[in-house]
Parts: C-alpha cells; structure tokens; sequence
C-alpha cells in the first residue's frame, strides 16, 4: 500500500551554491507540504549508515565522502503518491537523461553531485525519515 510521504535530502553541492531555497519551491509547487525540514551535516559515520545499503558498491566510499563534505538539508515530504511524484519531481540521476521542468535537469553538476536525494520506495522513505528526525521533528 502505497503511503503519502517521502524522505528527501538536498545535497551538499546544491546547498553550497545556494539552490535551496528554489529546490524547496520547485517541492512546494509541485504539491509537496514539509512536515519535517532541518540543516544539517552528516558526520562520515552517519553518512556511511545512512548508504549502508551501498557498502559493497565500489563508489561507496566516495558517496560517504560526498554526503560528509558539507551541509545537507534533510525533508520529510507528504503528497498522495508521495514516492513516485517525488521520484519524477526530481528527474533521472544522471541530470543529462533528466527531463526538463526536473530538479536534477535544473540544479544538478553531474550523476554524482546530483543535487538531491530521494526514497525509492514507501519502505525506504520512513527508514530515511526516522534516521533524519525524531517523532516530535515531525508534524
């Protein structure tokens, strides 16, 4: 059964060349309401747990590397089909294949700084949000 919300991150390119604002009002316009947003930066740990799912993949400890390099803005988003919206909101990883009109076409520098992250399933997206935020971060 699908659920109505979803976990996203701005990555730390994209904060550091200071998208996030129009990131956050692509989302917005797009329907998403934020039930839960914080600045933060992830420690080479965190950022490691968070990607553990990644652990044996070659570019791992690039990706660790990456998330830990700078400030991150972490999300909890609601919408009905809040995974597959968000998944087309944001565009193919690699933002030369992503549609116009898509975050990644519009604010990504490569398939590796791709500007953001996002759930790619209901399961992930409240794993994601509950790493990111306590019960009483969201509303």
């Amino acid at each position: 059964m699908a659920t109505n919300r979803t976990f996203t991150m701005i990555k730390p390119e994209a904060v550091a060349a200071g998208n996030t604002g129009k990131i956050l009002d692509m989302i917005i316009e797009a329907g998403f309401k934020i039930k839960a947003l914080k600045l933060t930066t992830l420690s080479k740990e965190r950022a490691g747990e968070f990607y553990e799912v990644h652990k044996e993949r070659p570019f791992y400890g690039e990706l660790v590397d990456y998330m830990s390099s700078g400030p991150v803005v972490a999300a909890i988003l609601e919408k009905d089909n809040a995974v597959a919206d968000f998944r087309a909101l944001i565009g193919a990883t690699d933002p030369a294949e992503a549609a116009d009109g898509t975050i990644r076409k519009a604010f990504a520098k490569s398939k590796a700084e791709n500007a953001v992250h996002g759930s790619d399933s209901d399961e992930n997206a409240e794993i994601e949000g509950k790493f990111h935020f306590a019960a009483n971060e969201i509303v």
